[in-house]
């Protein structure tokens, strides 16, 4: 079922969300790339409780720093889609191709300018005005949905 895209989380907050979106790319074959730092440890025990036994089926890479990470993604020629509030295309307007690397930012701040700069594209989910923004993990199975979905 792996189509060759990946899920990366920029500096994750919230082990809770994280083990939910490592279950959640088990099941669907889907790679995970973690930027680093954590707000937390990667050994926490709420990440492996929200990821249960699917944290071993997980393929997660670990990046050190965005450095580090843009060095691997530049070298296997993959997009960045960035997803986040300050985009005008949505998600759903979108064609995703089979190595896009879907960006998610920090809970708490979302991504610094620089990483928003480096994106190949930015895309956004529709929200009802005066709300701020989805659960990460709801926002991540949203746009890898539709992203599958396209790519068949």
């Amino acid at each position: 079922m792996n189509s060759g895209l990946r899920i990366a989380l920029y500096q994750p907050d919230i082990a809770g969300n994280t083990g939910t979106i490592l279950r959640f790319a088990a099941c669907l074959g889907l790679g995970v790339d973690i930027i680093e730092p954590a707000g937390f440890p990667l050994s926490d025990k709420a990440l492996k409780r929200a990821g249960m036994d699917y944290l071993e089926m997980a393929a997660l890479t670990r990046h050190v720093d965005w450095n580090a990470f843009e060095d691997w993604r530049k070298s296997e020629a993959r997009r960045l889609v960035l997803l986040t509030t300050k985009a005008a295309t949505t998600y759903t307007a979108f064609a995703f191709a089979k190595d896009d690397v879907l960006l998610f930012g920090r809970e708490s701040a979302g991504v610094p300018d620089p990483v928003h700069q480096a994106a190949d594209a930015r895309l956004t989910i529709p929200m009802q005005p005066g709300t701020r923004s989805i659960n990460v993990a709801l926002s991540v199975a949203m746009v890898a949905g539709e992203a599958i979905r396209q790519l068949g």
